[in-house]
């Protein structure tokens, strides 16, 4: 059996998915501002717990591999922290980290 892997569209970068989706024009332009609010939030809170943890790092004076064991990661992952590479990371695995270190995270609403 011959799995079908051929591309048939490629969406331009910075166009409305959502309309190219099919979707009336207003309603796609709701859905893509609501889309990027959610993806900046999202962020914002990866951000905020990369900061928590990279503050953290500093003021034991870690080097990364030492880091690294005390937050049961590999080295690259406490790099990615340290550089905020917030797309490597699920919110779930920082809260995790935070954790590790003693740091337990509230969740505040509104």
């Amino acid at each position: 059996m011959k799995i079908d892997t051929e591309i048939r569209h490629v969406t331009k970068p910075g166009a409305n998915l959502f309309l190219e989706l099919g979707f009336a024009p207003e309603e796609a332009e709701r859905m893509q501002v609501a889309s990027r609010k959610q993806i900046s939030d999202t962020q914002l809170l990866k951000q905020q717990l990369m900061n928590e943890l990279s503050t953290w790092i500093a003021n034991h004076h870690l080097k990364q591999a030492d880091a690294a064991e005390i937050l049961m990661v590999s080295r690259p992952r406490v790099s990615d922290v340290v550089n905020k590479k917030t797309a490597k990371f699920t919110i779930d695995t920082l809260v995790e980290m935070l954790s590790r270190i003693g740091k337990p995270v509230k969740l505040v609403i509104g």
